[in-house]
């Protein structure tokens, strides 16, 4: 039946059921969505709720003074000490070695890549560099063990099979493609409306990129920054293949040392039952880097709030 023999009631009928599928296949994809966002919501706060849960349990039996300030952390021998300060003190160690390495190479990457490379050179630096981000962090922890020790043993002598300098390192190597990412990205997001400007006022190359570019996309570039940081504390393989054991509170780098992570990973493994005051260290330990974590993300989104430029 043709569509123009069709009285007026019956095509008002047949656009309703049409509007009807469309509004129910709609609806059907808005809800699938939702629920992609609420399993990811629900998995976040489920985690966060188990962290609390088992470090209020810990924090039952240890004193909160205790974990936070204690200088002694041995929760598997006898008597068991649960200061945390070693731990925090060799994250910091690793943390500090790796951003010394990851922030001016990957802003000097970022500079490069944004304003002095040709669009053929930057398609292939780019991508090349992205490729550290692809490597399993495992490959970086045997990397650092069997390969970036030896090399710096041939220069320090005192330098441990397992220690800190080579887990910083190699932390520094793999966070370059964020930094530098990330950095890049803000840069070219700064107008070349405000390059011309300074040019046309005789400015070199070098005085553009750094009074100009860099200053406006400094909130970019700090974000960068303290999500590199972030990475930085919270990697697990690295420190834990390269970096050693040792719970003794120090700050020299060329000793073993684990950081919170690498006792997260280590005693989970089984070796502990799930009930005991042992295993429930992991959560403590976990808490406090989660807290920290956040904190740096809290300030990263809190700088781009207050520095960011809205250009048109």
């Amino acid at each position: 039946m043709a569509v123009n023999s069709l009285t007026t009631p019956q095509k008002k009928s047949i656009e309703f059921s049409g509007s009807t599928a469309r509004r129910y296949y709609e609806g059907a994809i808005a809800a699938f969505l939702f629920l992609c966002a609420a399993i990811s919501i629900l998995t976040t706060i489920g985690i966060i709720g188990v962290l609390i849960f088992e470090t209020v349990e810990f924090l039952r039996q240890v004193s909160i003074f205790e974990f936070l300030f204690g200088t002694v952390w041995t929760p598997l021998f006898e008597p068991p000490q649960f200061g945390v300060l070693p731990l925090v003190g060799a994250t910091l160690v690793t943390s500090l070695i790796a951003m010394v390495v990851s922030l001016p190479i990957g802003m000097l990457a970022a500079i490069y890549l944004s304003e002095y490379a040709s669009r053929r050179t930057r398609s292939i630096l780019k991508p090349a560099l992205e490729i550290l981000a692809g490597v399993p962090t495992v490959v970086y922890g045997y990397f650092a063990l069997t390969f970036v020790t030896p090399l710096l043993r041939d220069y320090i002598p005192d330098l441990k099979v397992f220690n800190g300098l080579t887990a910083g390192l190699v932390i520094g190597i793999m966070i370059i493609p964020l930094v530098s990412s990330l950095s890049e990205d803000a840069m070219n997001a700064v107008p070349n409306s405000l390059r011309e400007a300074a040019y046309g006022l005789g400015s070199t190359k070098l005085e553009v990129t750094l009074r100009v570019v860099v200053p406006a996309a400094l909130s970019g570039i700090v974000a960068a920054f303290i999500l590199g940081i972030s990475r930085a504390v919270g990697e697990t393989m690295i420190v834990a293949i390269a970096a050693g054991q040792s719970t003794i509170l120090q700050f020299n780098p060329l000793n073993p040392m684990e950081t919170m992570t690498a006792f997260i990973a280590r005693v989970s493994l089984g070796d502990n039952p799930q009930t005991s005051l042992e295993f429930k260290t992991i959560f403590a330990v976990g808490m406090l880097l989660f807290l920290v974590t956040f904190l740096l993300n809290i300030i990263s989104q809190r700088v781009l709030a207050k520095y960011r430029e809205v250009y048109q």
